[in-house]
This record gives structure tokens, sequence and C-alpha cells, in this order.
């Protein structure tokens, strides 16, 4: 039979200090921040900055906005960091948002169009797999992704996926769901503030819980203060400007019927 010790004695504090240096992206004291281990971008908000591991949006995970609903800020939340990725020549991908995005305002903040794909998806399923091709494809600059319904098993498997990839991946979902298990490391809340500002609240993070949400001032395009007949001509022209520089001829290949449908009104709205 083993005698067991009478007393347990605590590893002195540099022992301590040197097991945690030597795993700083799974381990990382109660009071403290963490880390990742993927290299991470700015968001372009100092104090968002500060309350995010390494400082900044991380790579290769997922990152879940919640919203209170739908068109808050959340584009112009993220547009720093989309402007500097498509100025960079990077692709960035939106799919299935549950409005069509004002590219006037887009450009006005200083994101480059001709790197913005966007991507229709109407049902569940296949906004799942769409999602996972792109993760798979590794060759995008960030993701956002609108999924106002996904299964626990589906947030896996896209974490899983992200793993693989060195770009950005914003999962935005209903507010709700912050009650529901994620596989995220990084979840946030985002609420609309008064003066057109929005609220961000970390629950999940790498780190101690956040004592209280971080007000953003957000950058608010001078093109939303026109009257709306002048809104509709501008993106009019604004949209015709980047038809004109898509190739005359383009290619599809697609393998389910919704995304063939959707290729064919594109191939329809081009000019002759």
């Amino acid at each position: 039979m083993l005698a067991l010790p009478t007393r347990f004695t605590t590893p002195p504090a540099a022992a301590t200090a040197a097991l945690l240096a030597q795993m700083p992206d799974t381990v990382w004291r109660g009071n403290q921040m963490g880390s990742h281990r993927a290299v991470t971008t700015p968001s372009g908000f100092r104090a968002l900055d500060r309350e995010l591991p390494n400082g900044g949006w991380p790579a290769s995970v997922l990152i879940e906005l919640l919203l209170s609903q739908p068109g808050i800020g959340e584009l112009r939340l993220l547009a720093p960091v989309i402007a500097e990725l498509t100025q960079a020549k990077k692709t960035v991908i939106l799919m299935a948002p549950p409005h069509i995005p004002f590219a006037a305002a887009l450009a006005e903040l200083g994101i480059d169009l001709t790197h913005i794909l966007l991507v229709e998806a109407e049902k569940p399923a296949d906004r799942i797999w769409a999602i996972e091709q792109t993760l798979k494809s590794a060759s995008f600059g960030a993701l956002l992704c609108w999924l106002p319904q996904c299964r626990a098993d589906h947030l896996r498997r896209l974490q899983l996926a992200a793993g693989g990839c060195e770009g950005l991946t914003f999962v935005l979902r209903p507010v709700n769901a912050q009650h529901e298990s994620s596989p995220a490391p990084l979840r946030m809340v985002c609420r609309p503030a008064p003066s057109g500002q929005l609220s961000v609240e970390v629950i999940k993070r790498r780190g101690p819980v956040q004592s209280q949400p971080v007000i953003l001032p957000l950058s608010v395009p001078a093109v939303l203060d026109q009257p709306f007949a002048e809104r509709i001509r501008i993106s009019q022209v604004t949209q015709v400007t980047q038809i004109t520089h898509l190739p005359v001829a383009p290619t599809h290949a697609v393998d389910r019927t919704p995304f063939s449908a959707t290729a064919a009104r594109y191939r329809t709205a081009l000019p002759a």
C-alpha cells in the first residue's frame, strides 16, 4: 500500500511562472489575459484592443459577434480591419448578410469593393457548406458569416475548419445565443448605444471576466446623411462602376441548385 503524503507543498512562484511561459496558449492565470498562438490584427479601436487577448482580432479561430438585431453597426465595427485587408488586396467574404450592404457607404469607410465577395445562401445547410468550403480554401483575408440558426455541432465543425486557415472568421448570431455553449474562444455581445455608438461586451475570452461593456464611437459615412433618393442614385452608380470591372464572360462552377440559380441571375445582370 502506498503512503499518501501528509503535506502538499506549493511550487515556488518562479517555477509556476516558468511553467506558464512554456504553455502560453493553453494555460493562463484567471486574473490575467491569455494569448493566441496566431497573429492578431488590431481592431481599429484602442479601447477594444485592450480587452482582446494579444491586443487584436485573433486568426484561425471563430469570433462570435452576438447582435441584438442586424444592422446595429456590425459592419462599421469591422470596417477598419476590412479596409486594411482589402487595401492589401486580400479578399473579404460576406456570407449571407440579411441585408444588401450599401456599397457607397462601404467605399467611404475606406473599403476596396473590388476585393469584397458577396455570397448568397438561403438555407442553413447551404450556409454551413459554403462556410466550410471557404475555410478550406485558406485564401481569404476575412470571412463574415451571418448564422441566425446554427447547431452546436456545426459550430464545432467550423471551429476545427477555422484552425487550418490564417484568415479572420467572424460569426454573427442573434444575442439570445449567448446562453448556448459555443467552441468559439472569443464571444462578444453587441448592442446599440446612444449617439450612434455601439456597446461591446466580451462574454468569453482567454482571460478575466470583463467588468463592463466598451462603448465604441462608430464612423458614420457622410452618404448616409443624404436624402434617400440621392443614396439610391449613388448606390446605382457605384454598382455599375464595379460591374464594368468584372470579366465579360465569367465562368461559374457550382454543384448545388440554389447556387446555380444565383450564378444565373448574376450572369443576366452583366452588361452585354
